[in-house]
């Protein structure tokens, strides 16, 4: 449970971090960030699966990079749904899921599963 709880709150960090660093994406709070990562974990937990599935043979045509289209899709949509992160556009979708996604993962490294 207490790495569970320390990948959400390093996702919460990269997830600031990723607004620090992009243009197009604003958080307004760490509180928010905390809110959207838990969110965004839901989502790629229930929601992009199934994506995914519907979008399989598209996805097989392009090798696999139709993923990152579905990627920026889910990052978007937690910027609606959660007041206080602000996704302007695709591109900073695309952009800032790719960032999190390197981010979270340099840090989520950090945490051992024993």
């Amino acid at each position: 449970m207490k790495g569970l709880a320390l990948r959400w709150f390093f996702n919460a960090l990269a997830l600031f971090i990723t607004a620090y660093l992009l243009d197009g994406v604003m958080i307004s709070g760490f509180g928010s960030a905390l809110v959207a990562a838990l969110v965004l974990g839901v989502v790629n937990a229930v929601i992009r699966p199934v994506i995914l599935f519907f979008t399989l043979p598209l996805n097989f045509l392009t090798l696999g990079l139709f993923t990152f289209v579905v990627n920026a899709l889910m990052f978007k949509l937690v910027s609606v749904v959660v007041d206080g992160f602000v996704v302007e556009g695709f591109f900073a979708a695309l952009v800032g899921s790719l960032l999190l996604t390197i981010i979270s993962g340099f840090l989520s490294a950090l945490v051992r599963d024993h």
